[in-house]
């Protein structure tokens, strides 16, 4: 169980789109993606993006209606393929076992391997950007965020009751701050591995949640 595991998907990585329409829509909101991570939405302009990616203006707005609508189309998308990564480890991790308590910890192995992917692979993160930015975003997108964060803490709580009915944990904790922590360390591990220019913080924080769940369920 501790060994090597394939990560076999990564936030942001899917097949290719199929026409030349659906490349440059998705061109277009990955340059929004990076810039708006890098210096904010509001500092995000059409002109820079069309630009940098070889169309009209015309063509920009082919795609999107305007500005708040590419927020919107940015930010479905960034959480349909959060929310595909982390239903494709899960599932992968109780496929290999049917304990809830064992399934955890590897799911766990396979979040941390993929975050020491991710840092590298991406310049920050969406949410934490639209909630500290939250007067520039529409209610509708934020409101989108929230419930993206709402839904993996529910898996996480809903998981960790499951382990819990078998397991009864042998410290006092609250399940649902404990769902919170891997939530806590995934967004402030990001701001750590910029800050510290390590891209593995996140992954070694994820091991280290993966060990305390272990010492707090698992039996002696």
């Amino acid at each position: 169980m501790d060994g090597s595991i394939e990560i076999k998907t990564v936030p942001g990585v899917q097949s290719e789109p199929r026409t030349k329409g659906e490349r440059t829509r998705e061109r277009l909101l990955d340059l929004a993606q990076e810039a708006v991570i890098r210096k904010g939405f509001g500092a995000t302009s059409i002109e820079e993006l069309v630009e940098a990616a070889g169309i009209t203006k015309s063509g920009f707005f082919y795609h999107f209606k305007d500005k708040t609508d590419l927020a919107r189309q940015l930010v479905e998308r960034y959480i349909a393929r959060n929310q595909s990564f982390l239903d494709d480890m899960a599932e992968r991790a109780r496929e290999l076992s049917d304990d809830p308590l064992h399934s955890f910890l590897i799911f766990l192995k396979f979040y941390a391997e993929a975050m020491d992917e991710l840092v590298d692979a991406h310049p920050g993160c969406m949410v934490a950007t639209i909630t500290f930015q939250d007067l520039i975003w529409d209610g509708a997108t934020r409101a989108m965020t929230i419930d993206s964060v709402k839904a993996w803490r529910g898996l996480f709580r809903a998981w960790l009751e499951e382990i819990a009915a078998v397991y009864p944990p042998k410290a006092k904790v609250e399940l649902a701050d404990l769902a919170d922590s891997l939530l806590t360390l995934t967004y402030g591990g990001m701001t750590l591995a910029k800050a510290l220019q390590d891209d593995r913080a996140i992954g070694k924080q994820a091991m280290m949640f993966r060990e305390t769940i272990r010492l707090c369920f698992e039996a002696r």
